[in-house]
């Protein structure tokens, strides 16, 4: 059915009831209820292209996880501990506030224009973006669309610095550097003083800041920041394992303790000392990052620091959906706390 029809069925002309549609005050409240009648008894959806095209709003909004790393890798977005919750967060969220979510991954930098095409189309409202690397001239390109962004896990010093503080931006982070520094300090209180890390990306806000801590932590001890002792994981299940394998193999002294930036990384760890004799905690204590599922579905049980996933995705949520309805006019930002979760895979020394 289209608006012609419940024009005629409702006796008005057709700009009556694209008036209704759009919510106009200048509607007679006798013709509105007439037309909303007539629009409920045939379940009438008007189409949403057509409404952006009329300047309406799409009640869509677009959530972009960027994954570069994975591109190549065997596991995508819908198997990450990080990604697959903020997804299923996002959808529930803006579903309860009558959003729908147009879901798209980003592997590649060209991808981007993915992004670009959403919001010159009038295909969403607004965009979430998680998993950003440091791209200043990307960001700078999208927040010149003028088209409510908002970015999870991003350095906001860099988008002060390059004066991208614009009215329809907003930033929310967990406050990884105090989680890693928590992270190391309860290694240290356990005697540990040879202690290794499993690197994230450090080209990722997250990743950048959970190594600094790292190596902060040890510096301001007094301990050596042991080159042979930091793998290069890229926040991937596979790469750790593969790292930590290559380690174990060469014969090298070990770390009494490994700080992982993220739970995959830490299950790799646990698979691969495990087939070389180790035993966890007995051998090697490990701490990993984000407190996923898969923390308390390993043996031992992990510890590891949380990141507040849920609290992030809603707020993002929330907060695109305020810039879109424009109840919310200026840049802001939001930093969650990451405590630490103390579980049963460190021992004291």
């Amino acid at each position: 059915m289209r608006s012609e029809d419940i024009a005629k069925l409702a006796g008005v002309s057709r700009s009556t009831v694209s008036r209704v549609i759009n919510n106009y005050p200048n509607v007679p409240p006798t013709t509105r209820d007439k037309v909303l009648k007539v629009i409920e008894q045939h379940q009438y959806q008007p189409n949403s292209y057509a409404r952006a095209l009329a300047g309406k709003g799409t009640n869509t909004i677009g959530l972009f996880v960027v994954s570069t790393a994975e591109k190549t890798a065997g596991n995508r977005i819908y198997q990450n501990n990080y990604f697959a919750p903020f997804v299923e967060s996002v959808v529930d969220t803006a579903n309860s506030l009558g959003y729908y979510v147009l879901i798209h991954t980003l592997y590649a930098l060209e991808d981007y224009q993915k992004v670009k095409q959403a919001c010159l189309q009038k295909r969403i409202d607004g965009a979430i973006m998680v998993g950003t690397r440091k791209q200043v001239e990307v960001i700078r390109e999208l927040v010149s669309l003028e088209a409510p962004i908002v970015l999870i896990d991003y350095d906001i010093g860099e988008i002060i610095g390059n004066r991208l503080d614009r009215s329809n931006v907003s930033v929310i982070n967990s406050k990884d550097y105090d989680g890693a520094v928590e992270a190391v300090e309860h290694l240290i209180t356990l005697g540990h003083r040879k202690i290794g890390m499993i690197n994230g990306s450090v080209n990722t806000f997250s990743g950048s800041e959970r190594y600094k801590a790292y190596e902060s932590v040890l510096q301001s001890h007094g301990l050596p920041i042991e080159p042979h002792y930091i793998l290069n994981g890229e926040f991937l299940k596979q790469n750790a394992y593969h790292e930590v394998k290559g380690l174990l193999a060469s014969g090298q002294e070990l770390p009494t303790a490994f700080f992982t930036a993220n739970d995959d990384m830490a299950a790799a760890a646990y698979e691969a000392f495990k087939e070389f004799g180790f035993s966890i905690p007995n051998d090697i204590s490990i701490v990993g990052f984000d407190d996923g599922p898969i923390a308390t579905q390993l043996a031992p049980k992990l510890t590891t620091v949380q990141v507040p996933i849920y609290d992030m995705s809603k707020e993002a949520v929330h907060k695109v959906v305020a810039l879109c309805e424009q109840t919310v006019t200026a840049f802001s930002t939001v930093s969650f706390p990451a405590p630490l979760i103390v579980r049963d895979s460190c021992r004291q020394l």
